[in-house]
């Protein structure tokens, strides 16, 4: 293996302009949580590797037209601490608060689990069912992409050479509105999901419900957005009838592989199990609001 590079930019532009003239394979690092295992396991050779972390912009979480602006290099336990964000998104804290333990939680960054485009990533769901968007800065300027378009296949992204996330966009949420995560996992803590389904809604003054967005993770090469399921529970209360269409629709959008972690009949059965609790759970936050 060649000797590898090592750069801390100070700037996003500095750090575009490190990667789009690499020669050779470049890696950006925002938490490491998941590169340095790649790199200790001979899975990866990068020429160079441009750590992020020391980019202010980057791990700033701001206020924005009643949402919030999270930087890539925010992490999990500074995601965790903020009252403003889980106020409003709820599904999306807790997502990424179940990746890894407390230290991992401490490094693990919301652009990182984005980018590394794990289908089993957790806080890709809740981002996509939040209709969240990111920044992406490259050596043509800077573009908006809907999270649902950044991974393309497991370990695969849209991204072009030299560009990077620079930030999420969590959207203003309307009134009487609320997500949730759920995920199954082997163990009680400190695995990837088997399973990961996300919820987004919103009731209107009656309590029936005037949109939803559903995401399932695990179940995919990516992260899916799933209309049908969806459907289901959009234009009336969220009763029995309609979860049951929901896990349906969730059981019917599954292409999973079979794994240590669980079958595909397993695996599509879970999803179905999983996006009736998360819709439970996001109906009554909805409820309380």
């Amino acid at each position: 293996m060649d000797a590898m590079q090592y750069e801390a930019p100070g700037s996003v532009d500095e750090a575009v302009a490190l990667l789009a003239a690499a020669d050779g394979a470049a890696w950006v690092l925002a938490g490491g949580t998941d590169l340095l295992v790649q790199l200790r396991a001979d899975l990866i050779e990068p020429g160079l590797v441009v750590d992020i972390k020391g980019i202010s912009e980057l791990r700033a979480i701001t206020p924005e037209n009643g949402g919030f602006r999270i930087g890539a290099a925010v992490t999990g336990a500074e995601l965790g601490e903020h009252e403003g964000v889980k106020a409003v998104w709820p599904g999306v804290v807790e997502a990424m608060e179940l990746i890894g333990s407390v230290q991992i939680q401490g490094r693990a960054t919301l652009g990182g689990n984005l980018c590394n485009a794990s289908p089993a990533a957790d806080s890709v769901p809740a981002l996509i069912a939040a209709e969240a968007l990111c920044s992406v800065v490259g050596p043509k300027g800077r573009r908006e992409v809907a999270v649902a378009e950044v991974a393309t296949g497991p370990g695969e992204t849209s991204l072009g050479p030299g560009e990077i996330v620079v930030d999420i966009l969590l959207p203003e949420r309307p009134a009487r509105a609320a997500d949730a995560y759920l995920r199954f996992i082997p163990r009680t803590e400190m695995d990837i999901a088997v399973v990961g389904v996300a919820v987004s809604l919103v009731l209107d003054e009656r309590g029936v419900c005037a949109q939803a967005r559903v995401a399932l993770g695990a179940v995919a090469p990516r992260a899916l957005l799933v209309p049908e399921a969806a459907a289901a529970l959009i234009g009336g209360t969220v009763d029995d009838d309609a979860l049951e269409r929901l896990a349906a629709a969730a059981r019917a959008a599954c292409r999973p592989i079979d794994d240590m972690r669980g079958t595909v009949a397993y695996r599509t059965k879970v999803a179905g199990v999983l996006a009736r609790r998360a819709a439970g759970i996001a109906l009554a936050r909805a409820r309380s609001e």
